[in-house]
């Protein structure tokens, strides 16, 4: 009776599974950088016709959906980034920070950039509460940069490409993420930023308050190069 032969894995094959293991292994290993390289790298086209059109739409307030950050989320962020709604800019010079500001908190939103934390918000006026992403061992992406570095009497600035708008940090705060009310609207012009503390268990508040308003050619030059150098923000539009 004929011996059957031995099965041998095609060299190709062998060598396409080897290829296969090492990217696996390296998305693994490389986790955290893939992951800041895909958030650092979203550059949105941001002009004053695309904000007053997103301006318009509807955000997702429902903070019960939102997920911790992973590579996965950050993922699926990138392959919808047209469904999240910028309506302006956030820098913060002394933390060296500067992302888009979105509209709504669901995931894709913050992924990639601080969400809105009500519906009802507009800049200069009431309590302008945004939320954003810490990812924590000192990261330089979404709100870690303010975790790290952001004190009391630093300026905050936001702008709708229109107007710049100006605000003294006052209050830096841990509070448990049961504490909703400090999004509440309030009769003076402040900010409220809230992030993540390293272990997510709680949050950090910073707030402040404005100082002045003033159009975007107007403001302070390393405020205009910060909001310029980092997206393509169409100034003429």
């Amino acid at each position: 009776m004929e011996k059957k032969k031995k099965w041998r894995m095609p060299e190709w094959l062998r060598w396409t599974l080897v290829v296969i293991l090492l990217a696996i292994s390296a998305c693994l290993i490389f986790n955290e950088q893939i992951k800041e390289h895909m958030v650092d790298s979203y550059r949105p086209t941001i002009s004053r016709k695309t904000i007053a059109k997103n301006s318009s739409k509807k955000g997702n307030y429902d903070f019960s959906n939102v997920q911790d950050l992973s590579l996965q989320t950050v993922a699926k962020a990138r392959a919808k980034k047209q469904s999240i709604n910028i309506i302006g800019e956030i820098t913060a010079p002394d933390s060296h920070m500067t992302i888009p500001i979105a509209k709504g908190v669901d995931n894709n939103t913050l992924a990639l950039a601080a969400g809105t934390l009500r519906a009802d918000m507009q800049m200069g006026k009431g309590n302008y509460a945004l939320a954003g992403h810490n990812m924590a061992n000192h990261s330089k992406i979404l709100f870690s940069p303010l975790y790290d570095h952001a004190k009391v009497g630093q300026k905050v600035y936001i702008t709708d490409l229109n107007k710049v708008y100006e605000y003294k940090l006052y209050e830096r705060k841990i509070i448990q993420p049961t504490q909703v009310d400090v999004i509440n609207d309030t009769k003076n012009p402040i900010i409220t930023l809230i992030t993540c503390n390293d272990d997510g268990s709680e949050r950090l508040m910073l707030r402040g308050k404005l100082v002045k308003s003033e159009s975007f050619k107007k403001a302070p030059k390393v405020v205009q190069k910060n909001f310029s150098q980092k997206y393509t923000t169409g100034r003429n539009s």
